[in-house]
Formats: structure tokens, C-alpha cells, sequence
């Protein structure tokens, strides 16, 4: 496809997005979900590493109705945040506490020697953390999960254990998409059901990940369809993270979209995202980064050879399908919620669990019996990465990536849809946590949180705020004004508070190596560092961050 065809292509879809936009952020106000004191359903739905601008209704050339669909009938937040990369922010949403109180200081297999075993760094969802499917199951809920767990290995640490009456779950954080793997590769992946071990040999032969995580959430609903109890289910979908592999049909939708490289695509998203209003028209969106940096990890589009830019089209053709696959699997579920009469009283959500990947981790090649060349992207015998230039188009308009202090890092599409809402709300463009998941949640249940101790043991109270009043438009905002907000995570760290947000990343060829201040309200890119500027805001904001340290036991990942 040719620049201008896809400039084209791109132009007619951003013209049909924005009179959805138009319809989104012109509707009615009023409170239009129906009273009902019934506790509602409950579908969360997570991605894994899918970023801000992939989906159409964030921007994206990506297909994806079913999601989009959402929201017609729903909300867009446009400012919600998570932890910097998975397993914490799943602890998160399961705890509704800070990732280093819940057991997930780091990522269980990213934890340095000097911190294991530490509190807070146990690498599981210790016994501090209140599962928030068990609080729904003590009220009478039937819960639900199927996908990716990654919070504990153990029998006292999995699923089953934290509260889900049945449970599907990929224990560790990644495995590959099919059942077929090459003989040399050595697979370490586990699966369980309602806590016992499943092994990969008995998963059926066709088994693609987001189709049988499909299949399992689907088949839990039926099982308790007539049991009058509501439902908490969780769809922890482990796609589009890498390795890049989809199903034989959905690697060749998106054939030649993406040889115009990285900047057309980019900027492309860029401007459908200004005109459907997620961001504002003069918005100044992240500068991609410099090569000089790390020139054999940053090439640019023009920088590469022939060959170079087939291998990395043929990435993100492959992204694309695994996205449009997800999006399919999705709308099985709302069919299946809409053929049951379960669809009209469920809250649902939609988000990922934190921005694009752009790190390249261990690259598996023919040592492992993988073939990755060009002609064998995508299928179950090869093993590649999206990269960090298209993880730059994912994350449009924000900076960096997964896994660090940018704005790229923690924002990711959310979208919710309330029981009984029929049309859409106006956009919410502040600021919104995945911590917010479990008192939102239990608001919405009339169930209160609970409150340092529950059914006798000691618990890390919950610390987020409900989006019901917002949701329901009673009120404008999910915090105060001026609230303060932090994390920090494998060194990298950041501190919002009010319009004015400092960050430090933890790698030093993605910043400057000390602390970088911005004002969101005018610079939510990123693009101007405004430290020297204003130091006693910057030191401000450090004070900030110590005292967040201080009350969430966070310890340095590097050691000095």
C-alpha cells in the first residue's frame, strides 16, 4: 500500500470516528442508568501490553468494533493510569493497594538478589493483600477469571486460592500463543484450572491463547447461568504481548499497512486522536527517540535497509491481527452476555494493563528451533518482538514506554460502560487509577471496603477512590485538585501532583539520569524538561516522592 493510499484509507476512517466522537462528547449529561438495587454483573477485560492509540476508538487503523463499541454506550478515560508494566498492576486491581504493599515491589523475575524476600518484594500477592474476588464472593458473587494470572506460583498463591470459584489461568507472565512450540525451545509456562495443574499436552491441538481464555470465561458463565447469582469476571488476556503469533486467518489483514513506516502511522493516530477529542487540537505529542542514544535499538524508518523494513512491517501486520483477534473474542463475550439476558445489568471495563511494550528482551532465534524469518512471522514456529519504534506508535501521543517513569509507561485506553447505560458520556479527561478498580467496583455492589482487618486478619486498606459519582455525573472529578500520586518501579519513578508531574528513569539512555519535571496541563508529551526552570517545584515534588516511599515501604532497586 502506498503512503497516500494509506493516508487515504486512514482519512476515511478518521472521518467516521469523528462523528462518533462528535455523538460521544455532545451527549446528554443527565444520569441515564436505571436505578436498580440488584447488584449489577461484572466483566473486566484486560490487555496485555496494548497501547493508548491502537484501538479505533483511540485513534487507531487497527479494526476493532466490539471494543469501539463500548464506547457508544459507555465512557472514555483518557487520563487512567496503571503500574509500569503487568504483574504490578495486576496486584493492583486485585488489591486495590500500591504494587510494593500487595508483594509485587518488582516483577517476581525482575527482582534483584538484595531485595528478595523483602516486605513488599515477595513476588506474590501476599497475605497482607485482600483479593478483591473474594470480597465479591462473601457478598454472594459467583467470580471468575481466565488468562494470565502472574501473581504466585504456589498453591497458596494462585487464583484459585484468592477467591475465584473457577479459574483458567497462565500462572507466569508470558507463554508462547499456541500449543506448538519447537522441540528445542525450552517452555516454561504454566497452566492451571480451579488450581490444579493443566498440562500443555492436554490443551487441545487448534489452543490459541485469547481463543481458549475465550472458550473457558464463556463456559463459567453457562455453568452458573441459573444460580440468580450475580457475576465477577475477569478475561486476563495475555495478547498482544509478545511473541507476535495470531491465528492463521488474522495474518494478512493488514497487509502493506504498515510499509509506510513508523512516522506516517504515528502521525497518522496523532491526528485522528485530536479530531475525536482525546486529545486537545494543539496538543504537542512525544518526540520519538534520539538514535544517538542507541542507534542499533533506534534506527529510524529511513535508517533501515530493504529488508530491515519488511521484518518490521511484517512485526506490526502480525500486532494488528493479534489485536483484531482480541477484539473478536470480546464481542464473543457480549454476544454470549446479550443471548443470556446477562448484558443489559453488567458493569464492564475495558483497559490494558499498562502501555506498549518497547524493551527488546531475550530474542529467541534458531538455537531454540525458532524460524524468524519475514516469510514466518506469526506463526507458532517463530518468536519476535513489536519493537521499541512501534511501541513509540502505540503509545501516541505519550512518551517511552512500557516499564518506565513516561506518560507512555502508565496511561492506557480505558473504557467503561455502566448497567443499563444506552449512550454515550462525555469523555473524562482527568486523572484516573487502576487502583480505583476495587472501590469502584464494590460501590457499584453496595458492598463498603474494608478497612485495615477483614474476616480477622490484618489487610493493606485499599487507597483508591470510586468513579461512581463521576460515572453517574454527580461529580466532575475522581480526586481533589492538587492530589498527589506516585510509584516507582524497577528504578524507575515518578510524582504527579496537580498539572505538575517529575520523573526519573531507570534507564539511563531513556532520560537525562536525574530528575525531570513537566507541566502536564501544557506538556503532556513530555517534551520539555523543566527542571532548571523550577527547582523548588522540582524539590517539591522529590519531597513528595520520599514520603510515598516511606509509607509504601519502597526500597531502591539499585543498589549505590
Amino acid at each position: 500500500m502506498s503512503r497516500n493510499s494509506l493516508l487515504s484509507t486512514l482519512s476515511i476512517a478518521l472521518f467516521s470516528l469523528s462523528i462518533s466522537a462528535c455523538s460521544n462528547n455532545d451527549s446528554d449529561n443527565s444520569n441515564t442508568v436505571v436505578e436498580t438495587k440488584k447488584q449489577p454483573n461484572i466483566l473486566f477485560i484486560m490487555a496485555d501490553d496494548l497501547g493508548y492509540s491502537d484501538l479505533g476508538a483511540f485513534g487507531g487503523e487497527i479494526h476493532t468494533p466490539n471494543i469501539d463499541e463500548l464506547t457508544r454506550t459507555g465512557r472514555i478515560l483518557t487520563d487512567y493510569h496503571t503500574a509500569p508494566t503487568c504483574s504490578p498492576t495486576r496486584s493492583q486491581l486485585i488489591s486495590g493497594t500500591d504494587h510494593h504493599l500487595a508483594g509485587i515491589g518488582a516483577m517476581a523475575e525482575l527482582t534483584p538478589e538484595h531485595l528478595k524476600g523483602q516486605p513488599g518484594y515477595e513476588g506474590y500477592l501476599n497475605e497482607r493483600s485482600l483479593s478483591i474476588a473474594e470480597v465479591l464472593k462473601d457478598n454472594g458473587y459467583r467470580t471468575y477469571i481466565s488468562g494470565k494470572w502472574h501473581l504466585g506460583l504456589t498453591d497458596a498463591t494462585n487464583a484459585h486460592a484468592k477467591g475465584f470459584d473457577h479459574s483458567f489461568t497462565l500462572l507466569q507472565g508470558l507463554d508462547l500463543h499456541f500449543k506448538q512450540a519447537p522441540s528445542a525451545y525450552k517452555r516454561n509456562a504454566t497452566y492451571t484450572e480451579d488450581g490444579k495443574q493443566v498440562p500443555i499436552s492436554s490443551l487441545p491441538d487448534d489452543f490459541f491463547s485469547t481463543n481458549y481464555f475465550t472458550d473457558k470465561l464463556i463456559s463459567y458463565l453457562e455453568s452458573g447461568k441459573n444460580s440468580g447469582k450475580p457475576f465477577f469476571a475477569y478475561a486476563a488476556y495475555t495478547a498482544p504481548h509478545w511473541p507476535l503469533q495470531a491465528p492463521a486467518e488474522y495474518r494478512d489483514r493488514y497487509r502493506g499497512v504498515y510499509d509506510a513506516g513508523y512516522d506516517v502511522i504515528r502521525d497518522a493516530r496523532i491526528a485522528r486522536q485530536k479530531q475525536l477529542g482525546l486529545i486537545p487540537a494543539n496538543f504537542k505529542a512525544a518526540e520519538p527517540i534520539a538514535t544517538q542514544n542507541a542507534p542499533q535499538k533506534y534506527g529510524k524508518w529511513n535508517e533501515l535497509s530493504t529488508e530491515q523494513k519488511a521484518l518490521e512491517a511484517r512485526r506490526m501486520e502480525i500486532y494488528a491481527g493479534m489485536v483484531e483477534n482480541l477484539d473478536a473474542n470480546i464481542g464473543r463475550v457480549i454476544q454470549y452476555l446479550k443471548r443470556n439476558n446477562l448484558y443489559d445489568n453488567t458493569l464492564i471495563f475495558f483497559v490494558s494493563d499498562n502501555g506498549a511494550e518497547g524493551f527488546i528482551r531475550r530474542s529467541y532465534g534458531a538455537e531454540a528451533g525458532f524460524d524468524n524469518s519475514v516469510n514466518n512471522v506469526g506463526t507458532s514456529g517463530s518468536y519476535h518482538y513489536v519493537g521499541p519504534r512501534w511501541a513509540e506508535v502505540s503509545a501516541a501521543p505519550f512518551h517511552l514506554w512500557k516499564d518506565t517513569a513516561g506518560e507512555g509507561a502508565t496511561t492506557a485506553p480505558a473504557i467503561v460502560k455502566l448497567p443499563y447505560q444506552t449512550k454515550a458520556q462525555a469523555t473524562h479527561h482527568g486523572f484516573a487509577s487502576v487502583l480505583d478498580v476495587f472501590p469502584t467496583v464494590l460501590d457499584y455492589a453496595n458492598i463498603a471496603v474494608p478497612q485495615g482487618q477483614y474476616k480477622g486478619r490484618q489487610i493493606n486498606t485499599p487507597s483508591g477512590y470510586s468513579w461512581k459519582p463521576l460515572l453517574e455525573n454527580k461529580a466532575q472529578a475522581i480526586r481533589p485538585v492538587n492530589f498527589s500520586f506516585a510509584d516507582e518501579l524497577h528504578g524507575s519513578k515518578y510524582v504527579r501532583q496537580g498539572d505538575w508531574k517529575i520523573a526519573l528513569q531507570g534507564t539511563s539512555e531513556l532520560g537525562t539520569g536525574t530528575w525531570e519535571l513537566y507541566n502536564l496541563k501544557n506538556d503532556r508529551g513530555e517534551t520539555q524538561n523543566l527542571a532548571q526552570d523550577h527547582p523548588a517545584k522540582l524539590q517539591e515534588l522529590v519531597n513528595v516522592y520520599n514520603q510515598y516511599t516511606q509509607q509504601n515501604g519502597v526500597k531502591e532497586y539499585f543498589l549505590k
